[in-house]
């Protein structure tokens, strides 16, 4: 996969997201979009350049549009009704690359119906999850295993057909080896290999996760809000 193939996809996925066109991607100042996709009621501001998107459920478009048109973009991010931030991340093509695994485990690569062996595995919510019903969203997971038991795991789920994300998770006595940022490496050129763009997402708060995004080759590529809004008991509604 080449750079440009790349944010192609990732730009397909984000105006989907927002339901926006990609054009409206490349232009400037902010850009709202109105948002029914989503259920009500939806806000969600993100950034990719020099526009600042704003996606929100129609009916509550002129409002939100009349309060944030003229704002900055860090004026947004910091309105009071928007909530949290998160960093994705892309891999940087130029420098990722299979590494080497950490010595002293057992590793085991699991995808589709395979999956299923892992219900009831707790304590790895950001890399793998099963919904009430049994199903997942989860499609592939690398695992790492100390004897019998799973210490650490990275897991990918599928947030469009062309788009995955990735997620981490490392028990505490095995962290700060290396695990993390091999295995995100690892699974993300196992994913490019299947021409699928993987993502990585971490807090703005969560340091920990952006250096495992940093080590593994990943590049800041998009901020997006969490895509929430008040239930209308706020005086701005």
């Amino acid at each position: 996969m080449v750079k440009k193939e790349m944010f192609t996809i990732c730009k397909e996925y984000i105006s989907s997201e927002l339901n926006c066109s990609i054009a409206d991607l490349h232009k400037e100042g902010t850009v709202f979009a109105a948002n029914d996709l989503k259920p009500y009621p939806f806000l969600q501001v993100s950034t990719m350049g020099q526009a600042t998107f704003v996606s929100v459920s129609s009916a509550l478009l002129p409002k939100i549009s009349s309060l944030l048109q003229r704002k900055t973009k860090d004026e947004v991010f910091e309105c009071p009704f928007v909530y949290g931030q998160s960093l994705f991340y892309l891999p940087d093509l130029a420098a990722i690359k299979r590494p080497s695994l950490p010595s002293g485990f057992d590793y085991g690569l699991l995808e589709g119906k395979e999956l299923y062996d892992l219900r009831g595995l707790v304590g790895f919510d950001n890399s793998l999850g099963f919904d009430p019903d049994g199903s997942t969203s989860t499609c592939i997971v690398l695992y790492a295993r100390m004897g019998k038991e799973i210490i650490a795991l990275a897991g990918a789920s599928r947030e469009s057909e062309h788009m995955w994300q990735l997620g981490i998770d490392v028990t505490l006595p095995y962290r700060n080896n290396g695990l993390a940022a091999a295995l995100i490496s690892t699974l993300a050129c196992i994913i490019l290999d299947k021409g699928i763009v993987p993502f990585y997402c971490a807090s703005v708060t969560n340091i920990a996760s952006q250096r495992v995004a940093h080590r593994s080759h990943f590049l800041p590529a998009w901020v997006s809000t969490y895509g929430t809004i008040l239930d209308g008991s706020s005086s701005y509604f």
